[in-house]
């Protein structure tokens, strides 16, 4: 059956959309806005060539907006094509690099025709992995939030009022924020008894007396005086930081509670639940970068390549270089990371590695990178067959293969 090419270029005030037969020819190019009439205007347009909606393949260069989601609901085939690849493309219709929007459109309804074969075809997730994923992203900007507003705090507090930060190891902690919301300059703090401050922290939940007593001494450790007038100025701003911090922090643990739930109700739960050292958070955001279509990666070299955990090999003639993978979603790259580091503190052969590739020379990070390469393969075997992860068949796995010392 024929099938019709559709080349969307967007933009946030509109989109330029070029529509192309089979052989290339341009059949029509218009634009329209981001507005209801709009996009029913280009449903029309496409429906008046008469060819069914599966074969209507649609490339567009993102699917963070609302147009993205019209398209999949009229059952079109959705290309996410990367825009590197549209930039590195224009030379096949202009030289000097020129283009428009217009022709943004053309040059993406093209790539569909000449090199379909690198790319696939959009598979939407579940409502459910969607509704874990808008969590985790809601998780993401609250902690970048909160990193944000407590170096602002601890700045202030670093000039005005340092005994909070010789106290407690973590400023960003609910009992530090009641703390400077009930004594937000040294001023209040030099009026602070000893059986208020224990009669504090038992309010705020935390009774070890060796706690109050080591945090009391420390309160109490005798400090530059800054000037009056500055701390009294600064005061305000330290009670709206610590308040502003404390419900971001309550926010924060609320969304992580809301994820881990959801991430309990998906089918394979079981997989990511099962791998050491994943906690709350890194367990569905392991969910999340894998997802629940099987065809997407083929093979974990498809993982490692998009989450830049694997080198880049250049070669030319005798010249051979091997690079750190820049091109990569970071987002998949810092999960990797992070569970590497994890993995460490309660899988043995882990540790192994990571301590070896740290032997060989490599970083810190680099050494992690390589651990988090292993375990893109070891967690692709896990997701493509649906079994959790058994040490003892990796640990015997890895003799297996280990080469002989004989």
């Amino acid at each position: 059956m024929e099938e019709l090419l559709i080349g969307i270029d967007w933009s946030h005030e509109h989109y330029d959309v070029a529509i192309l037969a089979i052989n290339g020819a341009i059949l029509t190019e218009f634009r329209i806005n981001n507005t209801a009439p709009d996009l029913k205007q280009l449903k029309e347009k496409i429906a008046k060539f008469a060819v069914p909606p599966e074969c209507c393949l649609v490339g567009i260069e993102t699917h963070h907006n609302i147009l993205f989601d019209f398209l999949l609901s009229c059952q079109y085939q959705v290309y996410v094509i990367a825009p590197n690849v549209v930039n590195s493309s224009r030379g096949r219709f202009s030289a000097s690099g020129a283009h428009t929007d217009r022709t943004d459109a053309r040059l993406i309804g093209d790539l569909l025709r000449t090199d379909r074969q690198r790319f696939s075809p959009w598979r939407p997730d579940s409502p459910l992995l969607n509704q874990i994923k808008l969590k985790l992203n809601h998780i993401d900007n609250l902690t970048k939030t909160t990193i944000q507003h407590a170096n602002r705090l601890e700045a202030i507090l670093l000039r005005v009022y340092p005994q909070p930060l010789q106290t407690f190891s973590k400023l960003a902690k609910p009992i530090a924020m009641h703390f400077l919301l009930a004594y937000p300059t040294a001023a209040t703090l030099k009026k602070l008894s000893k059986d208020e401050f224990r009669k504090f922290c038992r309010d705020h939940h935390c009774h070890p007396a060796a706690w109050i007593r080591n945090w009391y001494a420390a309160l109490q450790q005798p400090t530059p005086e800054a000037d009056p007038l500055l701390a009294e100025a600064y005061s305000g701003e330290i009670a709206f930081l610590a308040g502003l911090l404390l419900s971001l922090i309550e926010e924060k643990k609320r969304a992580v509670d809301e994820a881990h739930a959801l991430f309990l109700q998906h089918p394979d739960q079981a997989i990511f639940a099962s791998l050491p050292g994943a906690g709350l958070v890194l367990r569905p955001k392991l969910l999340a970068l894998f997802g629940e279509d099987r065809q997407r990666f083929p093979s974990p070299q498809a993982v490692r390549q998009l989450a830049g955990t694997c080198p880049v090999t250049k070669q030319s003639g005798k010249k051979k270089q091997i690079l750190f993978r820049k091109a990569c979603n970071r987002d998949y790259r810092d999960t990797m990371q992070q569970y590497a580091m994890v993995s460490v503190q309660q899988a043995d052969w882990a540790a192994a590695y990571y301590k070896a590739a740290k032997a060989r020379g490599h970083y810190k990070n680099s050494a992690f990178r390589c651990l988090a390469n292993r375990w893109v393969g070891v967690i692709w075997k896990m997701w493509q067959t649906s079994q959790p992860y058994n040490e003892a068949y990796h640990m015997q796995q890895i003799r297996k293969h280990r080469p002989s010392t004989d």
